[in-house]
């Protein structure tokens, strides 16, 4: 029997912090309802953290050990039933936790957005963790749990009312408050870092089955939201949205994993709603010359050092509690069956999506892991949170993380 149940790795991180928080006022740390402990690379920091935290935090067990430390990274997994890792980003550090874990059969859980880093995971390790029995799900935050999920949701539905999958998803984000962190922009940056470092990257990239890796039969021409567009499905103008890179990657390998329970032909693409008539256009070319902006200008190195040092928050830095309860998400989605039928959906959640939303999400996949979801039942190798956890993560997103999840007659 594994000592943890649970080992928060990159404890001491912005979203480390906003996690520790959420498992101690949800599990308390006296052991007594789940078993778990921080772990960071500075024993000073977990003190810090300790005492921060307060009240039955000094139950809390604390693991001293460093990422790039593959003996450190293999003790800390032989001690957890799963390992929790906010230790970003994951192209740059996350690689000897995941070793580690497949090697001695450790669930793993995070909240990566790096579609290139999970590529290169599956591809090194896939067949490792089928072998040992570790159970390593990526993108249990805001990327991927109310996209993969919200798609989830809405298909059940589209099973019990017309007895068919929706063969073409849409999903646009109606509204969101959020802030952004340090660890988040390092992470864009640094895939800009390795686009100019490797050219082939970006055709890669580019693949919507990029993660789809060992599936046939999946090569319908996507849908994708590039530019300023008018949307008929939702009576407005569109713009890209800059999660749908990782977003509709994680959703198709969720059709694929379930044997294209969605169909073979299915369709999917993100896009955010920008809003109605000549200002609602405005708004969707303004966000797309943004974005665009601010892609060109990571991928640049001189630019990048700029937008690092004077524009983007520092590792660490991130929205203020404050503003983590203000903020919130609104998501719609639209889904069309094979002989026309149609059927809505929305998700919403009530904290900033990046951060106060997500350690509730990650949280929960942590726990419904480690407690619920038995090896007989799932096997090991790289799964996505619906195909692992199905019902019962969506029941604990809605009684315990703040999400909801509706049918939009």
């Amino acid at each position: 029997m594994r000592e943890f149940d649970v080992v928060v790795f990159g404890a001491t991180s912005f979203v480390g912090r906003i996690l520790c928080r959420y498992l101690l006022d949800t599990y308390r740390g006296d052991g007594s309802c789940l078993r778990w402990a921080i772990a960071a690379r500075s024993a000073a920091r977990l003190a810090e953290l300790k005492s921060e935290l307060a009240g039955t935090a000094h139950g809390l067990s604390v693991i001293v050990a460093d990422a790039a430390d593959e003996n450190a990274m293999r003790s800390l997994a032989l001690r957890a039933k799963i390992v929790v890792s906010t230790v970003g980003p994951y192209a740059l550090y996350g690689e000897p936790l995941v070793k580690a874990c497949v090697e001695t059969g450790t669930d793993y859980c995070d909240l990566t957005g790096e579609v290139q880093w999970i590529r290169r995971m599956i591809d090194r390790y896939e067949s490792a963790a089928k072998a040992s029995g570790a159970r390593i799900v990526h993108c249990c935050g805001f990327d991927s749990i109310p996209s993969d999920f919200g798609v989830y949701f809405l298909q059940q539905a589209a099973m019990r009312r017309f007895g068919r999958p929706a063969t073409h998803v849409k999903m646009r984000v109606r509204a969101m408050r959020g802030g952004f962190s340090g660890g988040t922009a390092a992470s864009l940056l640094n895939v800009g870092k390795e686009v100019r470092a490797n050219p082939a990257l970006r055709k890669e990239l580019a693949n919507p089955y990029s993660l789809c890796v060992g599936f046939t039969g999946a090569n319908v021409r996507q849908p994708n939201v590039s530019s300023a567009v008018y949307d008929a499905d939702f009576k407005c103008f569109v713009a890209p949205f800059v999660m749908a890179a990782i977003n509709t990657r994680i959703v198709h390998r969720s059709n694929a994993l379930s044997g294209h329970a969605y169909s073979r032909e299915f369709r999917y693409d993100e896009a955010v709603a920008t809003g109605r008539g000549l200002q609602g256009r405005l708004a969707a070319i303004g966000s797309t010359a943004g974005l665009g902006a601010f892609m060109f200008a990571s991928a640049i190195g001189p630019t990048r050092a700029l937008l690092e040092r004077f524009v983007l928050p520092k590792p660490g830095e991130g929205p203020s509690p404050e503003a983590q309860r203000r903020g919130f998400f609104d998501l719609r989605l639209l889904g069309r069956t094979d002989d026309g039928r149609v059927i809505r959906a929305k998700v919403a959640g009530d904290r900033d999506p990046g951060y106060g939303s997500t350690a509730k999400m990650l949280g929960e996949a942590a726990v419904c892991l480690a407690l619920e979801v038995k090896k007989s039942e799932r096997s090991g190798g790289f799964w996505t949170p619906s195909t692992m956890f199905g019902e019962r993560l969506l029941s604990r997103l809605v009684s315990r993380a703040g999400l909801s999840f509706e049918i939009a007659d």
